[in-house]
């Protein structure tokens, strides 16, 4: 990342590792004249923070827009998805965004997952809420070189379904098939991106690595989420109204903290088409 690219953005970095700062104003944003160095950051820093942009819904589109390839939600052309855990708000994904409260990445049902996460905060919750992202290059990268040797080539099994037992241990038979009709699909342990880098496919979608025994298939995913979710590759974003972060999806878990789902917390999303298939 060159530093001209930082001072056009008038970016300053986060952590160490993930997460950078955007001050321009919206006119500049929404001209599109930064898109490309914007999504060079975000590629390289995995996280980018608005801080109290305060985009309106029509902006935030915009905004999106200038950056790719506008994701309309589930295909109905709707622009705006609200992100709640209040029944009457999402009617539709209250009850499968509690799976939003672990680690995960948003698209290992499809082959192409979404390239980003556009996302502004419209109502806080009094305490917990925040989103909290990981750096799955990072964590790549920082693996020792035996345990690179030995997840290149494995492959896991993903499914929406297993992030049903995170929040409700016993579910009804029509809830727990109700998620597997989501799907299910083989991803690589190890994503080998066109840019040449590499990042890690896990999270709580991934529950069975494909022809290992199952304790040590269950240790294995384990152990890399904790490896990747250490303090050192996180970046924890403590919500203000207005603010808007971007995340890239194709090399960052995320996950919301624990809030009251009747505190009315309230995000609204778009996301960015997806441009890679994992590999």
């Amino acid at each position: 990342m060159t530093t001209d690219v930082l001072d056009e953005l008038k970016a300053s970095n986060l952590t160490p590792l993930i997460g950078s700062a955007i001050h321009l104003d919206k006119a500049a944003l929404l001209s599109g004249e930064h898109a490309s160095g914007i999504r060079e950051l975000l590629e390289r820093r995995g996280v980018l923070v608005f801080p109290k942009i305060g985009f309106s819904d029509e902006e935030q589109v915009a905004f999106t827009k200038t950056l790719g390839e506008f994701a309309a939600e589930r295909g109905d052309g709707e622009n705006i998805h609200k992100i709640s855990l209040d029944p009457k708000v999402n009617a539709m994904s209250a009850e499968y965004l509690k799976g939003s409260l672990y680690w995960h990445i948003d698209g290992t049902m499809s082959q192409i997952p979404i390239l980003a996460s556009l996302l502004s905060g419209k109502v806080l919750s009094p305490s917990g809420g925040d989103t909290q992202f990981s750096n799955t290059y990072a964590a790549w990268t920082e693996l020792p070189e035996e345990d690179k040797q030995q997840l290149e080539g494995l492959r896991a099994a993903h499914g929406a379904w297993p992030t049903l037992f995170y929040y409700d241990p016993e579910p009804s038979l029509a809830m727990t098939e109700q998620m597997m009709s989501i799907g299910e699909q083989e991803l690589p342990l190890v994503w080998k991106h066109r840019s040449g880098r590499k990042s890690l496919v896990i999270g709580a979608t991934a529950h069975r690595v494909i022809g290992m025994e199952a304790r040590n298939s269950t240790a294995l995913l384990v152990r890399l989420r904790e490896w990747a979710t250490q303090p050192r590759f996180v970046y924890t974003h403590k919500w203000t109204v207005g603010d808007l972060v971007i995340w890239d999806n194709t090399g960052t878990m995320h996950r919301a903290t624990p809030y009251d789902p009747n505190s009315g917390r309230l995000m609204h999303r778009t996301k960015l088409r997806g441009e890679e298939a994992f590999a």
